[in-house]
This record gives C-alpha cells, sequence and structure tokens, in this order.
C-alpha cells in the first residue's frame, strides 16, 4: 500500500514519538482510514478502500484491499502511491469496477478477481463522476462533464504577429459561474454516458441544458436508469426543486416520474421492478428540512411517504432483495446508524458509530453496502479512531469490527478522552448535546484552559467521532468543548429550525451555556478561555466576540460576516437568500444586518485572527477582509491568515490541516496568560 520511501520515512518521523504519549502535527501523515467499503452479493467478501495521507507528495492516496466477511484473510488487490477508489462488485462477483489515477488522470479499470489481470477502460479528459454496472454485466453507466463551446459576444481583431496583448476578457452571463472546488466553471454540464464493458468509446445518454451528475440507479431489465436531476426551465433560479427521471437506455428518452415542488433524489429500483424508493421532501422554504423516505409504483404513481415517526434526514438507500423493505442510515443526537424499514414504516436499527471519513473535525457521514442476504459492511468510528471496517448481519446485533489500520500509531500515542455531556441552554430551557475532550493524562484537580470549538453548516452535527484537529488541541494542554446548539441535524425539525430566519440568535446561548456547564466542574482557569469555529462556527465565533469579552482570544475561520454581501457573492447565488432568510437583501435590510456580526464589530475588545482559504467560493475572502479591516480601524489586535491553495474546506491537503491547527494553537498561546 505504502511505497517503500514513504514507510522508511514515517518510521523515521516516529522514531522521537516513542517517548512520547501525545499525538503531535506530523501525526497527521501517520493516520489512515477505511472508506466505501462494498460487500459481495453473496456476502462473502468485503472489498474497501485504505486511505492515507502522503507526506512527499502532500495528497490522500488509497488502495483497494479484500478480505472475508468475518474478517479473515485481508491483502490487497491494488498497491502504490495513487488514488484507487470507488470499487463496485460486477453482478456475476467475478470483477470489480473502480477508478483509479495510476496513468496520471483518473480513469475507469475493470479487474478480474481470479488472476488479477486489468483492463483500462476509459482515457477521457474530463472527471468521472459515480460509476455503476448494469444488472446483466455488460454495461457501465457513469456520469461526467461534457464542455460546451460559448458563442463569442464580440468578434476581436487577431493581434498582429509578434504582438504581446492582454488576455482575452471573460464574457459571463450565467447565474452560476463559480463554485467552491472548482473555481470558475467552464461552459458546460454533467451528463450520463454507457460504456460497454469490454471498453471502448462511451456513448452521451442525457442533453441538454441540465446536470445529471445526481443520483442514479439501473431498472432490473436494463432497459432504463433512473436519475435525480434538476430539470426545469428555471433551475438555476429553483437550485433544489430536482425530480426523478426515467431515461431509456435505448433512445435517451427522458420521462418525469415526479413533480412536486421540493427535492427528490437516491432513486433505487426494488429488485422485482415494481416500485421505485427515493428520499426528498414537500418545500417549505426552511433552512432545515427533513429528508424523508418515499416509495411510488414504477411509473411514479401513488407516492407514498414510508416512515412517519423518525424525524430524521433519511440517506443512502437500498432495497432489500426480497423487496419488503429498505435500508439506510440517519443521524440521531450525534451519532450515525444504519437501520430497515419495511413497507409499512416499521423501523429496526442494525448498528451505530457510522462514519469517521472527515478526519479534521468530529462531523457526521459514512457509509454502507448490503448484500442479498441480509449482510452489511460499513465504515465504522469512535471518538479514539477513524473509520475502520466493520461487518453485521440483519437479525443479530452482533457488530463485528475487521480492521485496526492505526494501532501502530495509537500504541505510541495517546488519544484525549471524549466525554458525552448534557446541559440546559438559558434560552428557551433547550436540552443541549454536547462533548468534552480532554487532554491526555487529565488531571481533574489542575486548572486547564478552554478552547470552544464550533460546527459550522449550521444544518450539521457533531459527534463522538475523531477528530485530528480536536485531539491536536488537546495535546497541547487544552480541554476542548463541542456541542450541537440548536439549528444542528439530528434532533428533528423543530430543534433544527429554532434558527430559521433566526441564525445567528439562541444558538449563542446555547453556547455560552455550555462553556458555564464545563466551568461548573471545577478543572476550567476562567481566565483562559478561547473560542474557535470555522464556516457557521465562524459566524458564531465573530458574533460571539460582538456579544462577550469572556474569551481571552478567538480565531474565526472561513467566516460569513456580512450577510447582505454574503448572499451576492458566495456561489449559489438563488439558495441562500430564498431559504435562510425571509426575501431578497435590499428588501429586508435591517433584518439581514441585525443577523451580520459586522454589524457588532464595534463592541469587539477580544484579540481576533480571521483564518480563510486564497480559492474560498463558498464564505469568499472578501468576507474576511471586511472583518479584518474593521477589527483594525477599531483598533483591535487582529491577524489575517490566507491558507494557500485552499478552498472552503481548508484542509484540501494533508498539510493544511496542521496548518490550520498550528495558527489557531499559535494565537490562543500568544494570548494564554501563564
Amino acid at each position: 500500500m505504502k511505497n517503500l520511501l514513504y514507510t522508511f520515512l514515517v518510521l523515521l518521523l516516529a522514531v522521537p514519538a516513542l517517548s512520547q504519549d501525545k499525538l503531535d502535527y506530523l501525526d497527521v501523515f501517520h493516520l489512515e482510514w477505511i472508506s466505501d467499503p462494498q460487500i459481495s452479493a453473496d456476502g462473502q467478501k468485503i472489498i474497501y478502500a485504505r486511505n492515507y495521507n502522503d507526506v512527499m507528495t502532500d495528497q490522500r492516496l488509497s488502495n483497494l484491499w479484500i478480505v472475508n466477511f468475518d474478517g479473515s484473510d485481508p491483502r490487497p488487490l491494488t498497491t502504490g502511491n495513487q488514488s484507487d477508489t470507488a470499487p463496485r462488485w460486477s453482478p456475476d462477483g467475478k470483477k470489480i469496477l473502480y477508478k483509479s489515477n495510476k496513468d496520471g488522470t483518473t480513469q475507469l479499470y475493470l479487474r478480474w478477481l481470479d488472476n488479477g489481470a486489468e483492463a483500462k477502460l476509459t482515457n477521457l479528459k474530463k472527471s468521472i463522476g459515480n460509476a455503476s454496472w448494469s444488472p446483466d454485466g455488460k454495461w457501465i453507466a457513469f456520469n461526467s462533464f461534457v464542455e460546451e463551446k460559448p458563442t463569442p459576444f464580440v468578434s476581436l481583431p487577431a493581434p498582429p504577429e509578434g504582438a504581446k496583448w492582454a488576455a482575452t476578457p471573460k464574457y459571463i452571463d450565467d447565474m452560476n459561474y463559480r463554485a467552491d472546488g472548482a473555481g470558475y466553471l467552464k461552459e458546460g454540464y454533467s451528463q450520463l454516458f454507457l460504456l460497454s464493458a469490454d471498453g471502448g468509446t462511451p456513448r452521451q445518454l442525457t442533453s441538454g441544458k441540465f446536470n445529471h451528475g445526481g443520483d442514479y440507479g439501473w431498472s432490473p431489465d436494463g432497459k432504463s436508469i433512473l436519475v435525480s436531476a434538476n430539470r426545469h426551465d428555471n433551475a438555476e433560479f429553483d437550485p433544489a426543486n430536482s425530480e426523478i427521471y426515467e431515461v431509456s437506455v435505448q433512445d435517451g428518452a427522458v420521462k418525469a416520474l415526479t413533480t412536486r415542488q421540493g427535492p427528490d433524489g437516491n432513486p433505487v429500483v426494488s429488485p422485482d421492478g415494481k416500485m421505485v424508493a427515493y428520499v426528498g421532501y414537500d418545500e417549505a422554504y426552511q433552512g432545515y428540512q427533513v429528508a424523508n423516505l418515499y416509495v411510488m409504483q414504477r411509473d411514479g404513481a401513488s407516492p407514498k411517504q414510508i416512515i412517519t415517526t423518525l424525524n430524521r434526514d433519511v440517506e443512502n438507500i437500498a432495497w432489500s432483495s426480497d423487496n419488503k423493505g429498505i435500508y439506510f442510515q440517519y443521524d440521531d443526537k450525534g451519532n450515525t446508524w444504519i437501520a430497515y424499514s419495511d413497507l409499512s414504516g416499521k423501523v429496526s436499527n442494525l448498528a451505530n458509530n457510522l462514519g469517521g471519513l472527515t478526519l479534521d473535525r468530529p462531523y457526521g457521514g459514512g457509509t454502507f453496502s448490503v448484500s442479498d442476504n441480509g449482510r452489511f459492511a460499513f465504515t465504522y468510528c469512535s471518538a479514539e479512531h477513524p473509520a475502520d471496517l466493520a461487518s453485521g448481519m440483519k437479525g443479530n446485533p452482533e457488530v463485528k469490527r475487521l480492521t485496526r489500520v492505526n494501532d501502530d500509531l495509537f500504541g505510541q500515542k495517546k488519544p484525549g478522552r471524549v466525554e458525552e455531556i448534557w446541559y440546559t441552554s438559558t434560552a428557551g430551557q433547550e436540552k443541549i448535546q454536547g462533548w468534552i475532550m480532554y487532554p491526555p493524562d487529565f488531571d481533574p484537580a489542575k486548572k486547564y484552559p478552554l478552547i470552544l470549538e464550533i460546527h459550522g453548516g449550521p444544518f450539521t452535527n457533531y459527534g463522538p467521532r475523531f477528530a485530528t484537529e480536536l485531539q491536536l488541541f488537546a495535546s497541547k494542554g487544552y480541554v476542548v468543548l463541542y456541542t450541537n446548539p440548536r439549528g444542528s441535524t439530528s434532533y428533528g425539525g423543530r430543534f433544527g429550525n429554532l434558527i430559521h430566519h433566526n441564525y445567528p440568535g439562541e444558538d449563542y446561548d446555547d453556547l455560552m451555556s455550555g462553556v458555564d456547564a464545563v466551568l461548573a466542574k471545577g478543572f476550567i482557569d476562567e481566565n483562559n478561555l478561547f473560542v474557535t469555529g470555522g464556516s457557521g462556527g465562524g459566524v458564531l465565533t465573530a458574533w460571539i466576540v460582538g456579544h462577550t469579552n469572556r474569551f481571552r482570544a478567538a480565531v474565526v475561520a472561513k467566516p460569513v460576516i456580512n450577510w447582505y454581501s454574503f448572499v451576492l457573492y458566495a456561489d449559489g447565488p438563488a439558495f441562500f437568500y430564498r431559504y435562510w432568510f425571509p426575501g431578497l437583501p435590499w428588501d429586508h435590510v435591517e433584518h439581514y444586518m441585525k443577523r451580520s456580526p459586522i454589524t457588532y464589530a464595534k463592541n469587539v475588545k477580544t484579540p481576533t485572527m480571521l483564518l480563510t482559504g486564497e480559492q474560498d467560493y463558498r464564505t469568499p475572502m472578501a468576507e474576511t477582509e471586511q472583518y479584518y479591516a474593521a477589527l483594525k480601524l477599531n483598533k483591535v489586535e487582529t491577524a489575517m491568515v490566507r491558507i494557500q491553495e485552499a478552498g472552503h474546506g481548508l484542509t484540501n491537503k494533508p498539510s493544511n490541516q496542521i496548518n490550520k491547527a498550528e495558527y489557531i494553537l499559535g494565537w490562543f498561546e500568544k494570548y494564554r496568560s501563564k
């Protein structure tokens, strides 16, 4: 998996750690994690990606491994310093389809499991999205971007030979002209393609000025593909209104199966071909809406919500082989579950602790797959380790952890212990869940500095999941508090929408009540309180320092500072004003500015660092620059850190994960009283 040079460097870097017991920055390059486990149809074997951070190239790389369902005989299928991802079993179980960049660009490969022979199936210039087998194993569907050449707006004269003129201006007339992680967009759309399993030239299946990059699934007879897409004429103005479409494999004819206002996605046809399961909701234009599970007839008739009592977002659905129920995952109180529902809506939980794929902070996520006989494989995590591989079976409560890919590291390094905490907010007596991370070798008789770390979103959740960044904070002697204030997901629609048109608001009180609850335990130095958060957490951090001076220092990461400018400058301008605010900013100036941290910049006394990616188009650098100028004008001690080659995620490269953590800790150490 790791080449010899990498292994040598890991061992070299680990030598000093033999006498240490705390995680350090370079341990970012020692961590491994499991992703995308795919169990065979007969439930006998599992193929998965084993991921690592390469210290020489500063990239996240992965190879494919295979293991028996009981965890025996693990071995690599691919090797080398490359990224091998998205393994998919052929219907006959004899081959796997996967993506790899082993030849420099990401392409589709086919591997025979009996002898290890491989064939490269594609040689495309554009990126390849999700790929899947047809039921008979003869075809492969995938989505990919199709660039369109724009018609020139003007006819410019050509410069004389040898002349050096300015670059040609960029003419933009699309609403969505840039996106975080992609930069300025080329003209074109994501389309579905068909490729023979023997290779050859892909055939474009969909067309038109619509994106077909959403979830899709084959019909059992292989004659059509169901895809989630927004093919409405006003799609750019109504971005969440997707439908389920049936696309004919023979001629590309498109038929809409859903028509309601609101998002419909993740279509999966039942094995007998009679029903379609999907997720979505009736649009209410709220900041947060619970995604429900629906089933309709194969032709789109008689749509029905199956689960009516869960009040949690349903994700990653899969039919049982007997057509009697649906497997899915959902978040509840900061934990992610695999569950099963029969068609009457009766839900049975199968396993929890699904996740471990967001290494820097303890967000939800994770994935699972299920076999025809009810066996399943999933990414298993805890607060002490990133994703490992685990397996289980419907009807058997026992879950078995199959890998321990970080035991070598944690045999030398001791992570901070995480403890759940529940407390009551001063605002409305809401019950709030949080977690305390303790430094290694914590002594309750001592006093420790506290970092309040706030999640983004805001409609996401934290939980008892491994978080490298927070572990690094704890390793430097800080107690870390992270919570799920109102607006967080995994607590139902009411709790999530307590911040609807009211963000920031009483979520501030939830956070301050959490700090008070930890202070009451007696081991926190109340003169050394610090606060940080990113994205939505950056918004709340800036809001906090504009409303209290109790923190010695703050780091505001990738924030929104001015909601008026944000909704006009962030990627996806048609979304935020419609769902997060009562209307367009010029029609609701007072409301926008009341919720903007820039309005309260005059109150800030706390030393505040700002930290944002140079290529962030979600909460653009201009937001950070506004706040930096405001604090400077008010003579507040401040600094601006511009993370290079980074978008909104900030930690696109492993080294940027180190950069972010070290700058935050460096700022706190500068103002920490000794």
